[in-house]
């Protein structure tokens, strides 16, 4: 075949395309197991996050079944339905309406004390926004908080990974006088116009703030019937 020839040069391109091809897929493929893996491990650590536990590396995965006691799945009537909280994905359960999501919880000890985790999922201003959220025995104040974003501004909304936003909630409770108000995220000096607890919000980030405070609600809301029973118990 003459190498300088038009169908010599397609026919080359087309040779390289399909090994380089299967090379990448094959490669893929390998890695399937250990990038799921690593998912899964990132997924623990901001869990346990949320619970005020930063695992060495390697740790991960003891540190998690140390302190995870119990993982169940509810629905909005606060029935258990299921035990695999970690297989629920959270960002398609939140597309659908509340009475028809799945709702993982998971069960840790710390401390002799009991505290629950509920898993978040929004919207911010470039990407999604997720978070974990830890609550007492009680139902209602908040123990700890995480938060995560896939691609909000840095310096500006990405500023909810950071403790001096997330180190706001502990001590805010979700219930007040009795009726359920999750916590609002405000703009720094404002208050919210009804009785709930609040924080404030990022400097320069108001969509990414709006956006925490509505996911806060639309996430938690579905829990009220099982933490209202958490409360009773008590």
């Amino acid at each position: 075949m003459n190498k300088q020839s038009n169908i010599y040069t397609v026919f080359y391109i087309v040779i390289l395309v399909v090994v380089v091809g299967t090379a990448l897929a094959i490669t893929s493929m390998s890695l399937k197991d250990r990038q799921q893996a690593n998912a899964d491990n990132d997924r623990r650590r901001q869990i346990l996050a949320s619970i005020n536990i930063t695992p060495a590396e390697g740790e991960i995965q003891a540190d998690f079944d140390k302190y995870i006691v119990g993982q169940v799945v509810i629905n909005e009537k606060g029935e258990e339905t299921g035990k695999d909280a970690f297989g629920v994905n959270v960002a398609a359960q939140v597309k659908l309406p509340s009475e028809e999501r799945q709702l993982p919880l998971y069960i840790c000890k710390i401390d002799g004390t009991t505290k629950y985790i509920i898993p978040l999922y929004g919207a911010g201003l470039w990407g999604p926004i997720w978070g974990y959220l830890s609550l007492n025995e009680d139902g209602s104040t908040i123990y700890g908080a995480y938060f995560g974003h896939q691609g909000e501004t840095p310096g500006l909304g990405a500023e909810i990974t950071k403790e001096s936003f997330y180190g706001q909630f502990p001590g805010k409770e979700i219930f007040k006088g009795g009726q359920f108000a999750p916590v609002s995220v405000v703009k720094n000096g404002q208050k919210p116009t009804g009785n709930e607890d609040y924080v404030n919000g990022i400097s320069g980030g108001t969509i990414t703030s709006k956006g925490v405070s509505a996911m806060l609600s639309d996430c938690l809301a579905p829990y009220k019937a099982y933490l209202e029973k958490l409360q009773k118990s008590k």
